[in-house]
């Protein structure tokens, strides 16, 4: 009868010397974990400088690029006949227009819309479209317009910047603009007392769109003695800057 009591008594201080144990364990565990604060500031510490820098590269390039656009107007009694009268002007003028060697041919805009008199009454319909010719080869572009002259009136003309032209000039830039980007970056790291860098990141960056003329209406526009249009302007294209920009940012060593 005695025996069990005396079994229970022996394991529950097994117990506690077990607790006992585990408590004396434990504030050396803590010890071991409490310095890695003061090694993380460290390391934050010794990270080195980082400079943020940027570096640029242009040119003026000569547009090589044209775009001529005709207008042809019409006029008829109702909506449905302008509209119809107007597609077939600019269907003929596509036609004679789409086999001239060099130069691109597209429609543009199509409008038709309402002549009113004095009374606020429709007195005939009024239909205006586009016809847009596209080349490098100025003086291909200069007689097509000249030929279709006699149903269309030059609108406006522009020039732009080829994109394979853009592309081949960006190209050279992005060497010019690469060396200064290095250069610069080691005069900073020297003037600051390091001897070199690496780098850490680097972006990209250009410009060099079309630069359109304003419209030019009113004399362009004008008929000439034997009753057709006159398309006689100059067509000298201006330059255009193109230019490469490089960002980066740099550790310094």
């Amino acid at each position: 009868m005695f025996k069990h009591p005396v079994f229970s008594l022996t394991k529950l201080g097994a117990a506690c010397a077990a607790v006992a144990a585990i408590a004396a364990v434990q504030p050396a565990f803590a010890q071991t974990q409490a310095p890695s604060a003061p090694a993380t500031a460290e390391a934050s510490t010794n990270r080195s400088p980082e400079m943020t820098l940027q570096a640029a590269a242009s040119s003026e390039v000569k547009q090589d690029t044209v775009r001529i656009s005709l207008s042809a107007e019409v006029e008829a009694p109702d909506q449905p006949a302008a509209g119809k009268k107007l597609t077939a002007v600019l269907d003929d003028v596509v036609k004679r227009a789409r086999d001239t060697k060099g130069v691109e041919v597209r429609t543009g805009g199509f409008n038709v819309w309402p002549n009113t008199n004095s009374k606020g009454k429709i007195g005939s319909w009024r239909g205006q479209g586009e016809i847009v010719l596209e080349s490098k080869d100025f003086e291909a572009a200069a007689a097509l317009a000249a030929k279709l002259s006699d149903k269309t009136a030059i609108s406006n003309i522009g020039f732009s910047l080829s994109r394979p032209a853009r592309e081949a000039e960006e190209r050279k830039l992005l060497k010019e603009a690469a060396q200064a980007f290095k250069d610069r970056a080691l005069a900073a790291a020297n003037a600051f007392g390091f001897s070199g860098y690496r780098l850490s990141k680097l972006e990209l960056g250009g410009s060099g769109g079309p630069v359109p003329m304003p419209r030019m209406l009113g004399a362009a526009m004008a008929k000439d003695a034997s009753g057709g249009y006159s398309p006689d302007v100059p067509l000298e294209a201006g330059d255009v800057t193109v230019s490469v920009a490089v960002n980066g940012t740099i550790v310094l060593q």
